[in-house]
């Protein structure tokens, strides 16, 4: 069943310019989970996006109980199509829905309390390690600039999938 609506959570704005974008994309429309949880039925066919935190994705616990969800889409700061048997896991994401990651960015004005301070903590032990990856390396240059890698290019998986899938 085609899904009715994209649904998504939001922490500093970059899961719902994906959201718009998605939407613009599928003629589908978006409601933030308040908004949906007033305008949908429960049970209605739904892709959700919410924003990662410690590899699990926000807002999927009260979506997966309200609506039917036919694909979730994390975003986070690691690149696009990555981390994905890590955030499965973590949010519990069953098999059998499609999981996609989609990089987000970092708004360091808009965190609030323990994300903000854990961000700083993990930029500064980061900057202060001697001896960094690759991959060290290219998460302190995301921490460090408040910047955004929303980008249409980033949903053709999305897309792709939806296009095979419902068109």
């Amino acid at each position: 069943m085609k899904p009715d609506a994209i649904v998504y959570t939001s922490n500093t704005g970059h899961t719902r310019q994906y959201a718009l974008l998605l939407g613009e994309q599928t003629d589908l429309p978006v409601y933030s989970l308040d908004e949906a949880n007033a305008q949908l039925s429960g049970g209605s066919p739904v892709i959700y996006l919410g924003w990662i935190h410690a590899s699990h994705v926000k807002g999927y616990s009260k979506a997966e109980k309200r609506f039917s969800l036919r694909a979730v889409c994390g975003v986070g700061l690691c690149d696009t199509g990555t981390l994905l048997p890590e955030v499965r896991k973590a949010t519990s994401v069953p098999e059998d829905i499609p999981l996609f990651t989609l990089q987000g960015g970092i708004d360091r004005s808009r965190l609030k309390g323990m994300d903000k301070l854990l961000i700083s903590m993990l930029a500064k032990g980061l900057a202060s390690q001697k001896q960094r990856s690759a991959q060290d390396d290219r998460l302190l240059e995301l921490l460090s600039r408040d910047e955004s890698h929303v980008s249409p290019e980033n949903l053709s998986e999305v897309l792709q999938w939806y296009k095979e899938r419902y068109t």
